[in-house]
């Protein structure tokens, strides 16, 4: 299926397409597309305006907030979650002030700071934010905050958790025509051949689209900051202060999240761009 859409503005609004639903095929349906010789090719194709591109969606938004969902119940169960109003009315306050800013804060949005020294912080498709109490203490002030805030708001607005869903569906059909194609067959390099095929999905297919995704999440996340009122030269401050305390990282090509001078960079680009 081809998907032909213009180029739009960058600070357009996403159109979020609800009424695409999920392939469903059971291993019959799957087996039967492999014995023909055809690659199964999904058709869940949506257009997002503020990036300005086609994604692969599989999954529909509500699936995905039911996973989330449950995801999001066992980890308050496992993590110790802080009860410090200096973290959790801190995080609500920019929380509220991100979301507001993304046309946004009618949905169903909960904050948790969570008690580690980790430097982190993450989303889920649902609008579940968490915050390691870690990250928190590591950044300089809140506008730090509302750049990584805007990011994991830009995650969720980009429908970033579904389209990383959907890849991974398509991928495993795609392992699935190997695993039948080699054991239908003599050859004896069989299992090495579907382990290469795995890297190759690994780092060819799923982690580069997990780059991009951090990448996108930042432009969107940037423009949520300014116009909540947060100075925006600051998400370069962040990714300079945790580029001088990262200590050894992979290389790049082996990293789920870019490196910290390709954000610097990326940001400083549209810092320039936007006339912030």
């Amino acid at each position: 299926m081809s998907c032909q859409h213009p180029k739009v503005d960058e600070n357009s609004v996403v159109t979020l397409d609800t009424s695409i639903k999920p392939i469903r095929m059971d291993r019959r349906q799957i087996m039967m597309g492999i014995a023909a010789g055809s690659i199964v090719a999904f058709t869940g194709c949506a257009y997002n305006e503020q990036l300005g591109r086609n994604q692969l969606m599989l999954v529909s938004d509500g699936q995905m907030a039911s996973l989330s969902s449950r995801a999001w119940s066992d980890m308050k169960k496992k993590q110790k979650i802080s009860r410090n109003p200096k973290y959790n009315n801190r995080l609500r306050s920019v929380g509220r002030k991100i979301t507001t800013a993304a046309n946004m804060q009618n949905m169903n949005w909960e904050y948790v700071a969570f008690e580690s020294k980790q430097k982190n912080a993450f989303v889920l498709p649902g609008g579940k934010v968490g915050f390691y109490t870690g990250m928190m203490d590591f950044l300089d002030n809140d506008a730090q905050l509302a750049a990584i805030m805007g990011h994991e708001v830009g995650h969720v607005r980009a429908r970033h958790g579904a389209e990383r869903y959907s890849q991974g569906l398509a991928s495993q059909v795609g392992m699935t025509a190997a695993q039948v194609a080699v054991a239908a067959s003599d050859v004896s390099y069989g299992a090495p051949l579907v382990q290469a095929l795995g890297l190759g999905l690994q780092f060819g297919v799923l982690l580069p689209y997990s780059r991009s995704h951090e990448l996108e999440a930042d432009s969107i996340g940037l423009n949520y900051m300014t116009k909540a009122g947060y100075n925006p030269h600051q998400s370069v401050a962040l990714w300079q202060k945790m580029a001088s305390e990262g200590g050894s990282r992979p290389p790049e090509f082996m990293s789920t999240h870019p490196d910290p001078n390709t954000r610097i960079a990326a940001l400083r680009q549209q810092i320039a761009r936007m006339g912030y």
